[in-house]
């Protein structure tokens, strides 16, 4: 990546960061962006416990992928970067991450309970539930506790490319919701997404739930993903 590229990652990153508070995902410090440059071997996420209304570029943090040191910056980055770090790792597609407190994804982590489907509004996004993973060990939290939260995911998911991209995030179990996606924009939208899906699900379970019929949920998903998408348009000047 070139130092311009590398320089519009940081803008990204900051302005992903910036978008929690924005769209109203965060409580005071409570939710992290990062963006990866597998070229380089790194990735950039915001410094941790940085209010978002003081958070510059020069904030954040770049953090090497292959053993967690941070090669750029003056702070001590999230105390969520190893997460961060065993996601990248293990899902090669991933291009950015978020981690949120969201009020309505957070009751179904501590509740333990996926996120179901109930509607096209999930399906344009997930393609199945939001699962939920296993509650850490003693010895998870004990010693290594950030990667242990990682790892959970990556073992809700059997470590599957095809699964991660189809479901692009998971709730840790007593904990929240982690997104990921191919930008660090779109791990941020995907919490945006999830955040919204989870409190109508919420609504739709007080009202009685009713099965979707699979072929419609099936149809949102595919006329926005993958080789016969037609939602939406090119970026101006695309061929």
């Amino acid at each position: 990546m070139t130092a311009t590229a590398r320089a519009a990652l940081r803008r990204e990153v900051l302005e992903a960061n910036l978008r929690i508070p924005a769209t109203g995902l965060a409580t005071l410090t409570w939710g992290n962006v990062s963006g990866v440059d597998r070229e380089a071997g790194v990735f950039v996420i915001k410094p941790s416990g940085v209010p978002y209304e003081r958070l510059t570029e020069d904030d954040l943090v770049v953090v090497a992928l292959d053993d967690g040191r941070v090669v750029e910056g003056e702070l001590r980055p999230s105390t969520d970067t190893e997460t961060h770090r065993c996601l990248y790792r293990a899902f090669g597609s991933i291009g950015g991450v978020t981690h949120t407190h969201s009020a309505h994804a957070v009751a179904f982590a501590q509740a333990r309970r996926a996120i179901p489907v109930l509607g096209t509004t999930h399906a344009d996004t997930f393609d199945g539930p939001v699962p939920v993973t296993e509650v850490l060990t003693p010895e998870q939290c004990a010693r290594d506790y950030e990667f242990h939260t990682g790892q959970v995911v990556v073992d809700l998911l059997d470590g599957d490319e095809a699964r991660a991209e189809a479901v692009p995030g998971a709730l840790v179990a007593h904990h929240g919701p982690f997104t990921w996606g191919a930008t660090a924009t779109a791990s941020l939208e995907h919490a945006v997404v999830l955040e919204a899906v989870a409190e109508m699900a919420l609504h739709t379970l007080t009202l009685g739930r009713v099965e979707p019929p699979q072929h419609l949920l099936d149809r949102h998903y595919t006329r926005k993903h993958g080789p016969g998408a037609y939602y939406g348009n090119p970026a101006p000047g695309a061929a």
